[in-house]
């Protein structure tokens, strides 16, 4: 009886020294599109790697560690480690595609039903605009497709309850937000904005950045991304000049520099 007990603590003094400390975790991406270049982020230890062509990565972990699973193409997951995988230092993640649906392309001269989007459509110059006439119109930045559908979902607040007591409410609003619709188009929105955001970054200012902080060829592309899925990205870049993007570059290369230093050693 007594050997059992001792042989019992000794197993829980192993575990507990296993899962207390950090251990390298071999694990493997699987997705019905491309696994390549998915970035791996430990969000407690801010660690980062990326999985290579065969959906495989390594990261160093300890046990309650959050693990980040994202890319343009996959829905983001988030694993927390267990004792189990702490001890089989292994982790296998099933990531589900991203839909991101296509704005309609019209080919030809065909009318739309949009006026200002039609005048634009035909040959020769239009004699007026809605300036010539008197009449207001919107010359603001237009609304992209996941933009628009935002919109019209509506954003459930509580107070739309109390529309119940008088017999008149907004559903959709309510649907939406009971079914995730909303959440859903807002994360569409925010993955827009971040990837037009970087693609404009990179063609301004890569060749001038990477000239004062270089990177491989083949690691460039995900700086830019590493950069993008920081949640001050877009607060730190968009409109704002190109000196602040470029400190703010800087700064995120000397996180990104000390990531790739750290799974080195």
């Amino acid at each position: 009886m007594l050997k059992t007990k001792c042989f019992v603590f000794v197993v829980f003094l192993v575990i507990q020294k296993i899962t207390a400390q950090t251990v390298k975790i071999s694990g493997v991406v699987e997705s019905k599109t491309d696994v390549e270049n998915i970035h791996v982020i430990n969000k407690t230890a801010q660690v980062f790697t990326i999985t290579d062509k065969t959906g495989t990565f390594y990261i160093t972990a300890k046990r309650n560690d959050t693990i980040v699973f994202s890319s343009i193409q996959h829905q983001q997951k988030e694993v927390v480690i267990s004792e189990e995988i702490m001890l089989s230092k292994a982790l296998y993640v099933s990531l589900q595609e991203q839909i991101n649906e296509l704005d309609e392309v019209l080919i030809g001269k065909v009318l739309t039903g949009d006026l200002l989007l039609d005048i634009n459509n035909v040959e020769g110059k239009p004699p007026i605009n809605f300036y010539d006439v008197g009449i207001p119109g919107y010359t603001g930045k237009l609304a992209t497709q996941s933009e628009r559908r935002l919109y019209e979902a509506g954003e459930f607040k509580p107070a739309m309850l109390l529309g119940l007591l008088l017999g008149h409410v907004p559903l959709n609003p309510i649907l939406n937000g009971i079914s995730g619709r909303t959440k859903m188009l807002k994360d569409r929105v925010d993955l827009e904005a971040r990837e037009a955001l970087i693609q404009s970054i990179k063609r301004r200012m890569a060749k001038r950045f990477f000239e004062n902080y270089p990177l491989d060829d083949d690691l460039k592309m995900d700086f830019f991304y590493f950069c993008a899925e920081d949640e001050t990205f877009l607060t730190a870049c968009k409109n704002q000049t190109d000196f602040t993007v470029f400190l703010y570059l800087e700064m995120k290369y000397k996180q990104y520099i000390k990531n790739k230093e750290g799974l080195k050693n």
